[in-house]
């Protein structure tokens, strides 16, 4: 698991293959993560969007922004978190992940940005 603290929000990431939905002989490597995101600040903070940075090992480059994550824009209350799980394809067998979510303060109403800490999604028979 993968973690980093940035403006008093956690964000942990583990990554899992998903060899049902991977496709080798074509190129196709499914991979799904699972995001924690804890909030440690004294008030409630509002996730608006993501802006991820996609990197396939065989040289493609991807930016993917949008608003919430898998359709929901959630509020953490402070001392709770919020967790889900999303997926990424890619056409190599080793990929990497990082970006930011946009968040608000709800009690200034201040928007600040939240790291998400780079990681790593690679296939089991790599690693051999």
């Amino acid at each position: 698991m993968i973690s980093k603290i940035s403006e008093g929000v956690q964000v942990s990431v583990e990554t899992f293959y998903q060899q049902d939905y991977s496709n080798p002989m074509l190129s196709e490597y499914m991979f799904a993560y699972r995001i924690t995101i804890e909030n440690h600040n004294h008030f409630p903070v509002k996730l608006h969007s993501r802006h991820w940075y996609i990197f396939d090992s065989n040289g493609e480059f991807r930016e993917v922004e949008g608003e919430g994550v898998v359709g929901v824009q959630p509020v953490i209350n402070s001392g709770e978190n919020y967790q889900y799980v999303s997926g990424c394809n890619l056409k190599s067998e080793m990929g990497r992940m990082y970006g930011t979510y946009a968040m608000e303060n709800l009690e200034t109403k201040e928007v600040f940005e939240v790291n998400i800490p780079a990681f790593e999604m690679i296939t089991p028979f790599k690693y051999n």
